[in-house]
């Protein structure tokens, strides 16, 4: 019985973040054929040699979009800005699986209610969360030791020395707006730069961060009932840096409520990514392939519908399964408050 070989498109497929997922898609298969689409598809050649079985392909979301233009596509990867919505429409209408990383809270809702009004066939993942995901993942599992969880303080740290591609850029430049956080139990939109917060890093100094609204933030909401959530944006000196290393990015989770044992506590852990922003993004869009494919021994997710990263991957060992990525986890509890 001849087995299909997957295709897998991704949208900026050979710029920082793409150029990342593609190489871990390959290190995870060596057979998977990936198709790395861009206007400037040139850029893209001795990538797809590097990895063979690969291909470049020219496409400015801009001019459209024509899916009858390639062969059957198995997911789509968005690692672009897509304002127009038009790969993750297409791969709805069309019954392909999706993954898209760019989109705000506030952005989502045009395929979500198409999701509604059409039959879903194959999976499609709201990915806009910080590092696609892996913010909200350890969140999950770091929710799982306390009863109750009175407030859960976010951020991400970009280190300006950190190499990053126009999409990470792009964002960086925008994401100072307004934002949507929860507080007292009540979901409230900020005007970011006029609610800054102080942060207090590794290095035993702080740094003021500006919320921003991530799907993290909603999402945390729904699985813990915290009162109170904010995700804020911090620009300062990484681990990594600090180290005389390259730049890290690194994520700051703090969470204050009653531990499973009766304390109350505040449990603090930062996810350090020591190959910058790109590549933890990069990871976390892989973690999701690699459930939607069945890749390394996962079972295929199959079931159509709309989904986030928490809610098709395992939190349970995902600390154990960052580290596999060089990715380091700092874990400290403190007396609440």
């Amino acid at each position: 019985m001849e087995t299909h070989t997957k295709r897998i498109l991704i949208v900026g497929g050979y710029g920082m973040v793409g150029s990342n997922i593609a190489r871990l898609i390959r290190q995870a298969d060596k057979h998977i054929e990936l198709i790395l689409a861009g206007r400037n598809p040139q850029n893209g050649i001795s990538l797809a040699k590097e990895l063979n079985h690969s291909e470049t392909a020219y496409i400015n979301l801009e001019e459209g979009f024509n899916l009858s233009e390639f062969k059957k596509i198995d997911l789509i990867i968005s690692a672009v800005d897509d304002h127009s919505n038009i790969l993750r429409e297409t791969a709805i209408l069309n019954g392909i699986a999706c993954i898209a990383v760019s989109e705000l809270a506030d952005q989502i809702s045009p395929t979500a209610f198409l999701g509604l009004h059409k039959t879903i066939v194959a999976p499609i993942v709201y990915a806009g969360h910080w590092q696609a995901g892996l913010l909200t993942l350890m969140v999950k599992q770091q929710a799982d030791k306390f009863s109750q969880i009175e407030t859960i303080e976010l951020a991400g740290l970009y280190d300006p020395k950190d190499s990053v591609g126009p999409l990470v850029a792009n964002e960086v430049s925008g994401f100072v707006g307004e934002a949507l956080i929860r507080k007292g139990g009540n979901w409230l939109s900020l005007q970011a730069k006029e609610n800054p917060r102080t942060i207090d890093l590794h290095n035993h100094l702080s740094a003021i961060g500006y919320p921003i609204s991530t799907l993290d933030v909603p999402s945390i909401a729904a699985f813990t009932s915290a009162k109170n959530i904010r995700f804020d944006f911090i620009i300062g000196k990484s681990i990594g840096t600090s180290k005389g290393m390259d730049a890290s990015h690194d994520l700051y989770i703090t969470i204050d409520g009653t531990l499973l044992s009766g304390e109350k506590r505040k449990l603090s852990t930062i996810v350090s990514g020591p190959k910058g922003n790109s590549h933890l993004t990069a990871v976390g869009v892989y973690l999701i392939t690699e459930k939607l494919l069945g890749l390394n021994g996962q079972s295929e997710q199959k079931i159509g519908g709309l989904y986030l990263p928490e809610t098709i991957i395992s939190t349970h060992d995902i600390s154990k399964r960052l580290k596999e990525f060089g990715i380091e986890i700092i874990e400290e509890t403190l007396e609440s408050l």
